[in-house]
């Protein structure tokens, strides 16, 4: 309410398809249609990046100006009047789609091509040994998403043939060019927002394409593999190694478990997809702090341990030279008992606690006043090697 008065005084109002919206000098189009609920497209936007204005799916009309606008990379201005749903706006948003899905092998089932298209669309990608299962980000692609909202046919443009190799060298990610839209996302979020500067575009014209320096695999390259690119991916290009065989597909199969990340100490929020009670991928929770969807490399891909076999689960008490399982009552009444005894025949210096950098602070933080108030010594560290 603040804001709407403050913004009424300076007289920073513009028309949002006849209704009048308050702003903050700034903001752009798509920041004050976003905020008020208007529904406006986009492909490349990213919160917490640059805008780039690359895809031109959030196109406006906006009166007075030549052409139409893209709002994700246009500021709000006094008077501005703002139209999101006009004819051209719809024609411009379904061709910039049209021309996206035919910038590469998106074989998705979208674009109502007659028999012949279609089978010799699937053969053509089907040449890359690669391409013979479904697309992996079938079901969770921004493209085909919008390609069905808009009705697309993408049937007057026949689709490039794979002019890139697949990268799959690297246990992590997959690279399939053939099917990045050049979006610039994946560049935003490793330079921007995860500051690693890894990976950057390369070339010009059609020989464009999004390069590691050197213009080397993933494995050679400055990558740290946080895996940020393949979260900000909004189309098949980029995809986890497990997505490859169908594991980690389509969002609506599994079942998000929110939790907090125990490799150190600094809480970062994530998703366990869950599937038949096995984690299948993790991703951040957007929005959230202190990562803001964020995730490093041991968060995002270190969970394969949780199922590992020979876990232990249950405490276990040395007897006679041999361990036998044991309940967690039982384990820790042994513990006290014999830090009790210690305590009394050596003093409380004679004990020492190390604390884990795979802990929250908060436990670290009870750890340590636990071994100074109960036990009675400063005899406490904490080792942030893993």
């Amino acid at each position: 309410m603040k804001r709407e008065e403050e913004a009424m005084e300076s007289k920073n109002i513009l028309v949002i398809d006849g209704n009048e919206y308050a702003f903050d000098p700034g903001e752009t189009i798509l920041e004050v249609a976003r905020r008020n609920g208007i529904d406006i497209p986009t492909l490349c936007w990213m919160k917490r990046a640059s805008p780039t204005g690359a895809c031109r799916v959030c196109v406006v009309e906006v009166e007075g100006a030549r052409n139409l606008v893209a709002s994700c990379a246009a500021p709000a201005a006094p008077n501005m009047v703002v139209r999101t749903q006009t004819p051209a706006v719809m024609r411009a948003r379904r061709l910039n789609i049209e021309l996206l899905l035919a910038s590469g092998q998106h074989n998705c089932l979208v674009q109502d091509l007659d028999m012949d298209s279609w089978t010799d669309s699937q053969l053509r990608s089907m040449e890359t040994k690669e391409h013979h299962d479904l697309c992996p980000a079938y079901g969770d692609c921004r493209l085909q998403e919008l390609a069905i909202k808009y009705q697309v046919r993408g049937c007057r443009f026949a689709p490039l043939d794979v002019r890139h190799e697949i990268e799959t060298v690297n246990p992590f990610i997959v690279r399939d060019l053939s099917r990045c839209i050049l979006c610039g996302r994946c560049v935003q979020a490793c330079n921007e927002i995860q500051v690693n500067n890894a990976i950057s575009f390369g070339y010009r014209g059609t020989r464009a394409k999004i390069v590691a320096k050197g213009d080397r695999a993933l494995k050679d390259s400055d990558c740290v593999f946080c895996g940020e690119c393949v979260q900000a991916c909004p189309v098949g290009a980029l995809v986890l190694t497990q997505d490859m065989d169908g594991n980690g597909r389509v969002k609506g199969e599994t079942k998000l478990v929110r939790t907090t990340c125990s490799y150190c100490g600094v809480g970062c929020q994530m998703y366990l997809h869950v599937r038949k009670g096995r984690i299948v991928r993790v991703t951040g929770v957007e929005g959230v702090g202190p990562n803001h969807g964020s995730l490093c490399v041991k968060g995002r891909f270190g969970y394969h341990f949780v199922h590992d076999p020979e876990r232990l689960k249950t405490p276990l008490i040395r007897e006679n030279g041999t361990f036998r399982e044991a309940t967690w009552e039982e384990a820790l009444t042994v513990v006290a008992e014999k830090l009790n005894r210690i305590k009394k025949a050596d003093g409380p210096d004679a004990i020492a606690v190390l604390a884990s950098a795979r802990i929250t602070n908060e436990e670290n933080y009870v750890a340590q006043k636990f071994t100074r108030a109960v036990i009675g010594t400063n005899n406490v560290d904490h080792c942030a090697r893993l």
